[in-house]
């Protein structure tokens, strides 16, 4: 499954700022990346269908929009016998309307186990993740296990290097405490269920099983709704998937996978995203790719992306740009 927006739509994106002090710049791109796109959703559905062939159910959930290219990607789904459906807010939300509108991918990530007739075992991918060689079921789940890819790692308040780094480098220069980390995110979700160190995850498809979740809250509602509360990013919040891993972890249902298998792309530096590309290439391991605002990439870097993306799966997606 995956979620998505479409920030081009123009009611969407009156309906978000509406609920925001200070409003969206929509013709800045540095102020907008969060919620920009080019068509990314496109490559991550052709890049499960070609290289998951085992997936038969791809659900997409938005806020009452749909690709542009939606029937068309409908239409090459259906000949590989795969069922790609919209689902919207409201339904994962039906028992929580009262939290809709929502701009909060970790509340709308938490609710995906809400899904109807989702089948227990399923892979949750963001919109800019993709699959860029042939994978198997047994890189998701082994039997019932569900695999996770990460490393253990200490909490931050107990990595005293990295503390006193800090603290020397908040005498120069100002830090920013209200941001949510993707770690510190990860780090809360093992602490929830009394952890004393957590998995540290990246930037690949995550592996949950939904009996999981709903024994967890059935037990504590109250963590749910805590955590589906916010419209917008909280430090406040889990990250589900990391809540899951360590849930299953606690039961010894699991498999650590070390290895991230990953080509992660936040900065387009031409010469450096050429070699890391390549690298891709050459390592037979390598089978997830994500190319984190990619929206941001100059013209001449998103071009030979897109030519690199068009190779793996037979597409045109550079003519385009």
């Amino acid at each position: 499954m995956i979620t998505w927006v479409d920030s081009s739509d123009a009611v969407w994106r009156n309906k978000i700022n509406q609920y925001l002090e200070k409003k969206i710049d929509w013709s800045s791109k540095r102020e907008s990346t969060r919620y920009n796109s080019i068509n990314e959703i496109d490559i991550t559905i052709l890049s499960i269908l070609k290289f998951a062939s085992y997936i038969k159910n791809i659900y997409l959930v938005t806020d009452k929009q749909q690709p542009k290219n939606f029937e068309r990607l409908r239409e090459i789904s259906k000949e590989s016998n795969v069922n790609l459906k919209l689902v919207d807010h409201s339904v994962i939300f039906r028992d929580h309307q009262s939290y809709l509108p929502t701009f909060n991918s970790c509340s709308i990530i938490t609710m995906l186990y809400q899904i109807p007739n989702l089948a227990d075992k399923f892979v949750i991918f963001n919109d800019d993740t993709f699959l860029m060689r042939e994978t198997s079921i047994t890189d998701f789940f082994i039997g019932e296990k569900p695999v996770i890819r990460g490393r253990w790692d200490s909490f931050y308040e107990d990595k005293i290097f990295r503390n006193i780094f800090l603290r020397l480098k908040a005498i120069f220069k100002k830090q920013d405490n209200k941001k949510v980390g993707y770690k510190l995110a990860q780090q809360k979700s093992a602490k929830l269920l009394g952890l004393k160190k957590y998995i540290r995850r990246d930037h690949t498809p995550v592996s949950i099983r939904k009996s999981t979740l709903e024994r967890f809250f059935k037990e504590n509602p109250d963590f749910l709704s805590a955590n589906i509360k916010h419209r917008f990013r909280d430090n406040s919040q889990f990250i589900i998937s990391s809540l899951s891993n360590h849930l299953e972890v606690l039961s010894n249902t699991y498999v650590l996978e070390k290895k991230f298998d990953l080509s992660y792309f936040q900065s387009y530096n031409y010469v450096i995203t050429k070699f890391k590309l390549i690298i891709f290439d050459k390592s037979a391991r390598k089978k997830f790719v994500c190319f984190q605002s990619l929206e941001l990439a100059p013209t001449k870097v998103l071009k030979k992306i897109l030519k690199w993306v068009d190779n793996k799966l037979d597409t045109n997606f550079s003519d385009e740009y």
